[in-house]
């Protein structure tokens, strides 16, 4: 990042300008022991699926559509559901599945929802264009199985993902936009052009077209949109740009919008709020 220093009646004003930008989207090497993860997710998703399935609270490898990875995992309180809560993971849509994740369906869960956790097919195979509709699809599928208010949620990639389906151009029908009540976007990706000048774009191939087509933040939002952009307070400066970005043009658009920067938190710890029921995360999603 390149800085510029000017000296005003005694002031200092900062300029700055992204050099790097695939140092500005990288979160592992800027983050204290940042290499644990994605690994240090993998037990203990598996444990909560073990254990839930072992209460037959879990049904796993659901089908959504044609392709290998259009499969879902659907968790389950122990009542009947008071409504859907959809979780679309990250992994800058070239990256992970679903199977990583399944311990943040816990604090949903515990408030009385079934929560739907999709995957889906990754770039270079797939398109992002291609990603937001294998999404539109899952979370259709997934409203078939379970009535209610739907809520979505989406990390990274993900919380582009599920901004995508609140966008004026959302590949959801009209019987499942009329039930999402509430998105939750944690530290997402809302405006693609950035990414096109990362080394990432080799595999992920978006061109200018697209990143006006999938970016929320070059989109109209649906009316009655709700959406909370939530990151951490310590992530890198671009992921709190984007986060900002979209919570400021979708305001400016009619949306009910909320912006918030948790403190002590980045890219990937963000997320542990998911697993308390009590957690202010928890109570942005069920507000």
């Amino acid at each position: 990042m390149a800085f510029e220093i000017t000296r005003i009646e005694g002031k200092v004003k900062m300029r700055h300008r992204i050099s790097d930008w695939d140092n500005a989207y990288a979160n592992g090497i800027n983050i204290p022991q940042g290499d644990r993860w994605p690994a240090a997710w993998v037990e203990p998703a598996r444990l909560y699926r073990e254990t839930l399935a072992a209460a037959g609270r879990a049904r796993l490898g659901l089908s959504y559509g044609e392709r290998p990875r259009n499969r879902f995992d659907l968790f389950l309180p122990e009542t009947e559901p008071t409504g859907l809560v959809v979780f679309v993971h990250g992994g800058f849509w070239i990256g992970l599945d679903n199977s990583y994740w399944s311990q943040f369906a816990k604090g949903s869960v515990e408030r009385g929802y079934a929560v739907a956790m999709p995957m889906y097919t990754l770039a270079p195979e797939n398109r992002i264009s291609g990603i937001t509709l294998e999404i539109g699809k899952a979370i259709e599928a997934a409203a078939k199985d379970v009535a209610g208010p739907i809520r979505l949620i989406g990390h990274s990639a993900g919380g582009h993902l599920v901004t995508r389906m609140i966008s004026a151009t959302s590949p959801l029908p009209e019987a499942v936009r009329s039930r999402i009540v509430n998105t939750v976007s944690l530290s997402g990706v809302h405006d693609l052009r950035p990414i096109m000048k990362t080394k990432m774009n080799e595999k992920q191939r978006i061109d200018i077209e697209e990143a006006y087509r999938e970016s929320p933040a070059l989109l109209e939002p649906l009316a009655g949109a709700r959406v909370t952009c939530w990151v951490g307070a310590g992530e890198r400066a671009e992921f709190i740009r984007q986060n900002a970005l979209l919570a400021s043009i979708w305001k400016g658009l009619g949306a009910e919008t909320d912006a918030v920067e948790e403190p002590d938190k980045h890219h990937f710890n963000v997320l542990d709020g998911m697993e308390d029921p009590a957690h202010p995360l928890m109570d942005a999603l069920f507000s």
